[in-house]
C-alpha cells in the first residue's frame, strides 16, 4: 500500500493484479448469483401457476354465471309466452311452477306449487304456453298433482282443426306420444293435421292445441288405423304452467 501510494509505476502492477482477483471474485460470487436466479425462477413459476389457477377459477365462475343468465333469459321468454297464451283463455287463470316430476317409467305426472289454498281443484285443466298439459288429479293445501295428457290413464276429447272430426286422444306413457282411439281406416286424417280440444269435455276449454299427427298406419287386418300425435305442449321442459278455472258449457 505504501509503494502503491508513492511509486506511480506500481499502478500498472495493480492493474495486472486486478484480473485474477476479479476472476476469483466471480468464481466466489457465482454460486450466490445462481441460487438467486433459481429462487427468482421458482418464484416466478409459482406466481404463474397461482395466477393460472386463479384465471381458471374466474373462467369457470364466468361460465356458470353465463349459463345462469341464459337460463333466466329462457325462463323469461317462456313466461312471456305463457302470459300471451293466458289472454287467449277467457276463464280465470293462475301461473304455477313445477316442483317435481314422477320418475316411474309408465307414469306421466308432475307436482305443482299451488294447492287448495289457491283454489286449485281436482279435474282442473292445466295448460302450457303452446298447448294442453294435463289435469289436476290430487290436491293438497299447498301443492297439487297433475296427470299429463301422455299418461296411459289420460283421455281427452279432441277435434281436427282442418275438418272438425272428433276423436279421443289417449297417452302412450313413456313414449311421450298421443294415440287417437277408434279411428276408421277411411277417416279423413292426414300427416300434419292439428288436433285441438273439442270443448265437449268438462275439463278443458275449447280450441286449445293438443297435438299434431306424425304417424298414420293403416292395415286391412286391423279394424282401426293407428294414428300418433306429437303433443303441442313442451311436456319435458315446461317449468311454469297455467291453472285454468274452466266453466264447461251447459
Amino acid at each position: 500500500m505504501v509503494v502503491d501510494r508513492h511509486v506511480a509505476s506500481f499502478a500498472k502492477v495493480r492493474a495486472v493484479l486486478t484480473v485474477p482477483i476479479a476472476s476469483l471474485q466471480y468464481i466466489v460470487s457465482w454460486p450466490v448469483h445462481f441460487i438467486d436466479q433459481v429462487k427468482n425462477a421458482m418464484s416466478t413459476h409459482q406466481d404463474l401457476v397461482e395466477e393460472n389457477l386463479q384465471l381458471q377459477a374466474e373462467q369457470l365462475l364466468l361460465k356458470s354465471q353465463l349459463q345462469r343468465l341464459l337460463m333466466i333469459e329462457s325462463e323469461n321468454s317462456h313466461l312471456k309466452a305463457l302470459l300471451r297464451s293466458s289472454t287467449q283463455v277467457k276463464e280465470k287463470v293462475l301461473i304455477a311452477k313445477l316442483m317435481a316430476v314422477d320418475t316411474e317409467p309408465f307414469t306421466r305426472q308432475v307436482t305443482l306449487n299451488k294447492g287448495s289454498h289457491a283454489g286449485v281443484y281436482v279435474g282442473q285443466p292445466v295448460l302450457e304456453a303452446t298447448g294442453v298439459l294435463g289435469q289436476v288429479i290430487e290436491v293438497g293445501p299447498f301443492t297439487s298433482r297433475v296427470m299429463l295428457i301422455t299418461d296411459i290413464h289420460s283421455g281427452i276429447s279432441v277435434s281436427n282443426s282442418r275438418n272438425d272430426m272428433r276423436f279421443i286422444a289417449t297417452g302412450e306413457g313413456y313414449a311421450n306420444r298421443l294415440r287417437l282411439l277408434y279411428v276408421a281406416q277411411t277417416a279423413d286424417v292426414k300427416i300434419g293435421d292439428i288436433f285441438v280440444t273439442s270443448g265437449l269435455s268438462k275439463h278443458y276449454p275449447e280450441g286449445y292445441p293438443v297435438g299434431k299427427v306424425i304417424s298414420i298406419i293403416k292395415g286391412s287386418s286391423q279394424p282401426f288405423a293407428t294414428i300418433l300425435l306429437q303433443p303441442a305442449a313442451h311436456l319435458e321442459s315446461s317449468r311454469e304452467v297455467l291453472l285454468v278455472w274452466h266453466k264447461p258449457h251447459a
